[in-house]
């Protein structure tokens, strides 16, 4: 088992009992999910988005427009953090104290470059469209030059990263649990719906079979 070593910069202090160093775990929640939240620092204050990502092995690369102020800024700092959770439950408990949410987080810090030759950032792009949805690059057309030329792609390489995990049930005290008061988990999960097909042409095309196998893995 592969773990990253604990430092000041990663290591988890409250509820260490739930804290993970584990590559293998953590890359399991990276590959789980499609956006992550990136925060950077513009003008003096701290700005946090919302950004899709494609990793592979210890890189993760984020694209945007050659002008994006949050990638222009992670380029000028020369690092950055991004961290990923997922909801899986909310835990009720018999008082508001106890409530709680069961998920999976975890918070990956690295250095980053920019990507500049084109076969590389087609590279990075593939990677980033493969994590969004497998098989979907060889279901579109290909990039045009001046398109891979507008995109800034910036490569992140992870040097540690932790992660928490709740995946338990209520915890309440112990005289709580003869109250006649309801207490448990509603599981929470993202689903898809039936695709639907854009305008146009696609309407008189039989939906494409790497669409329809994401369908079928997460469908409700």
């Amino acid at each position: 088992m592969k773990e990253y070593s604990k430092s000041k910069l990663n290591r988890v202090k409250r509820g260490q009992i739930r804290a993970t160093y584990d590559v293998e775990k953590i890359n399991t929640i990276l590959d789980a999910g499609f956006i992550g939240y990136v925060s950077y620092v513009y003008q003096g204050g701290a700005i946090t988005l919302p950004m899709a990502y494609g990793r592979k092995d210890n890189k993760v690369y984020l694209h945007g427009s050659q002008a994006n102020r949050m990638l222009l800024a992670l380029l000028e700092a020369k690092q950055m953090s991004m961290t990923v959770m997922h909801l899986d439950a909310l835990v009720l408990a018999r008082s508001g104290l106890h409530h709680s949410v069961n998920y999976r987080s975890a918070t990956v810090f690295g250095t980053v470059k920019k990507i500049v030759n084109p076969k590389e950032k087609e590279a990075a792009l593939f990677c980033f469209m493969e994590h969004m949805m497998k098989g979907r690059w060889d279901g579109i057309r290909p990039m045009h030059p001046e398109e891979i030329d507008r995109t800034l792609v910036v490569e992140m390489t992870i040097e540690t990263a932790s992660a928490k995990i709740r995946d338990v049930g209520v915890g309440d005290e112990p005289e709580d649990y003869e109250l006649e008061v309801w207490a448990g988990l509603v599981p929470i999960k993202q689903v898809a719906e039936y695709p639907i097909s854009d305008k146009g042409i696609p309407q008189q095309l039989e939906i494409p079979k790497h669409v329809l196998d994401y369908y079928e893995q997460i469908k409700a």
